[in-house]
C-alpha cells in the first residue's frame, strides 16, 4: 500500500473516534478532522469538556492520544489494525470517555483493513510530500478566506480526503461556494485544487464562465474549477482560488 493511500486509511481512525464519542451532525462534520501546519498533525474535534482528542502526526508516522492526565503515542510502523483498534479503546477507557470505540464507517473506501492488516514504514519523501501539500492546502485557504473577509471552518475529510472550506454568498442568490484540495481522483491524477459552487445541492453550471489565467473550468460531472498542485505556489493557488470565486459572485 502506498504512502497516501496509509495516510488516508490512518485518518480513518481519526473519524470513527468522532464517529464514536461525537454528538451526529447531518452533514457528518463530527468526522472530519483539522490540520495543524505548526506541527503537521491531523486532530480530531475535542472528545470532552476537558480537551481530549486523538491525532496523527505525520513527522513520526505516528498516533497520539491527548488528554488533560496523559499524552501517549502509538507509532504505527509493524502495527496491526487490530493492535490500534484496541489501543484507542484502551485510551478511551482510561480517558473516561461514556462510550465505547467502535471502528464502523459508513461509507466505502478503496481499501478496508482486516484485523491483521500491519503498517509498512511509509516512504519519507512521499510522507513530506503529502505535508508540504496538506501545509499549502490549509495556508492557501487561510489566506483566501481572511483576504474575502469570509468565514468557513479549513476541515479534512477522511471520506475523500479533501482539505476544504464552505462559504455561504452573502448577496441574498442562495449560492454557496466550496472550495479545497482534493488527492488523486477520476477527475485528475494528481493533488489538485478546487472549487465549485451551487444553488442548494445543485452544481452551478460554469459553461458560460470566462476561460481562467489559472486553472480550467469542468462542467461535466464535476463542476467547477481545479488547478494542479505540481508547481503551484500559495501565491499562485490563492490568485486561482480568488479568481475563480469571483466568477460566482
Amino acid at each position: 500500500m502506498d504512502t497516501l493511500a496509509q495516510v488516508h486509511l490512518v485518518s480513518q481512525y481519526l473519524a470513527t473516534v468522532g464517529k464514536s464519542f461525537l454528538v451526529p451532525k447531518s452533514d457528518d462534520s463530527h468526522t472530519n478532522v483539522g490540520f495543524f501546519s505548526e506541527d503537521h498533525t491531523l486532530r480530531t474535534w475535542d472528545l470532552d469538556e476537558s480537551g481530549t482528542y486523538l491525532a496523527f502526526q505525520y513527522d513520526h508516522f505516528a498516533l497520539s492520544w491527548v488528554s488533560k492526565d496523559k499524552n501517549e503515542t502509538l507509532t504505527l510502523k509493524g502495527k496491526s489494525h487490530g493492535e490500534i483498534v484496541e489501543w484507542i479503546s484502551k485510551m478511551a477507557v482510561e480517558s473516561k470517555l461514556s462510550k465505547p470505540y467502535v471502528y464502523d464507517l459508513h461509507y466505502d473506501l478503496p481499501y478496508s483493513p482486516s484485523d491483521d492488516f500491519k503498517f509498512s514504514h511509509p516512504n519519507s519523501e512521499e510522507l513530506q510530500k503529502l505535508t508540504n501539500l496538506r501545509t499549502l492546502a490549509q495556508n492557501t485557504l487561510k489566506s483566501f478566506l481572511q483576504k474575502e473577509n469570509l468565514k468557513s471552518n479549513i476541515r479534512v475529510w477522511p471520506h475523500h480526503f479533501d482539505t476544504g472550506a464552505f462559504v455561504m454568498l452573502s448577496d441574498g442568490s442562495g449560492k454557496s461556494v466550496g472550495m479545497g484540495m482534493a488527492i488523486p481522483d477520476s477527475i485528475i491524477n494528481e493533488h489538485y485544487f478546487y472549487i465549485s459552487g451551487y444553488h442548494g445541492h445543485d452544481g452551478i453550471d460554469t459553461s458560460t464562465f470566462k476561460n481562467l489565467a489559472l486553472g480550467e473550468w469542468k462542467n461535466d460531472g464535476f463542476k467547477g474549477a481545479i488547478l494542479k498542485t505540481s508547481g503551484t505556489t500559495q501565491k499562485i493557488a490563492v490568485n486561482f482560488v480568488e479568481e475563480a470565486f469571483s466568477s460566482y459572485k
